[in-house]
């Protein structure tokens, strides 16, 4: 998805959740000063060759412990939204992508950066001083936005850390995404937060969110390249 498609969607996101477009755009150029400071980015074309044909999305719902159970996802690439990073290293699986706002449990994705996945980190208005305490001490960072993207920061499109890792694998090659644990019910995995422990009802605004990376994914299988599809508990 370029800037020009993305832009409506943003705004009219930033709208209705009431976030910052300023804030936002602060927070990419703050991400941007701290990997060239570092010098641990990635650029779009040495994280692709990282995704495959065939690349699985393990979101944080419910249904991910099914799913983890009855599959080995060997066969694909293994990305993982942010707390599903924790999912998978209960059962000593490391991912090989995780796309982040830093807002699962850090030690998880610490530990699985150090164990070799590479991280899509992304910036935004709500997110600035975590990205200030974590980021020197992570590497291999591909950095993204959502506002207009920068040199180094990119821009491909998604709101919620599981829909952005669809359109990154798709803008990274992928010609088959099978999302893994996207429920968008009533309930909210307990890997969604840290120091949750059980699964818990939904609350209004991860509801706007789920309709928004509903309508997101949507338009990704309308108008991108791979075949999209949901695996759901016994199948796919």
């Amino acid at each position: 998805m370029r800037w020009e498609e993305w832009k409506p969607f943003y705004l009219r996101i930033a709208r209705e959740m009431g976030y910052s477009v300023e804030e936002d755009r602060k927070s990419a150029r703050i991400l941007r000063a701290l990997l060239l400071e570092g010098d641990e980015y990635l650029l779009r074309d040495e994280l692709a060759p990282v995704v495959g044909d065939r690349a699985y999305i393990l979101g944080a719902g419910p249904s991910l412990e099914t799913a983890l159970e009855e599959h080995d996802f060997s066969d694909g690439t293994l990305i993982a939204a942010d707390g599903a990073t924790s999912a998978l290293l209960e059962r000593n699986i490391v991912p090989d992508i995780i796309v982040t706002d830093l807002d699962g449990r850090i030690s998880d994705l610490k530990l699985a950066n150090d164990k070799g996945a590479f991280m899509a980190i992304h910036s935004h208005g709500d997110n600035v001083d975590k990205l200030t305490s974590y980021v020197p001490f992570l590497s291999r960072i591909l950095g993204t936005t959502q506002t207009e993207p920068l040199d180094i920061i990119y821009n491909f499109g998604g709101f919620t850390d599981g829909d952005r890792a669809a359109f990154l694998a798709e803008e990274l090659g992928a010609r088959e995404i099978i999302l893994v644990g996207f429920d968008f019910g009533e309930t909210v995995g307990r890997w969604s937060k840290p120091g949750l422990r059980e699964h818990i009802p939904v609350w209004e605004s991860k509801r706007k969110k789920f309709e928004f990376a509903k309508e997101l994914l949507e338009w990704l299988e309308k108008n991108g390249k791979a075949r999209i599809k949901y695996m759901t508990p016994g199948g796919r």
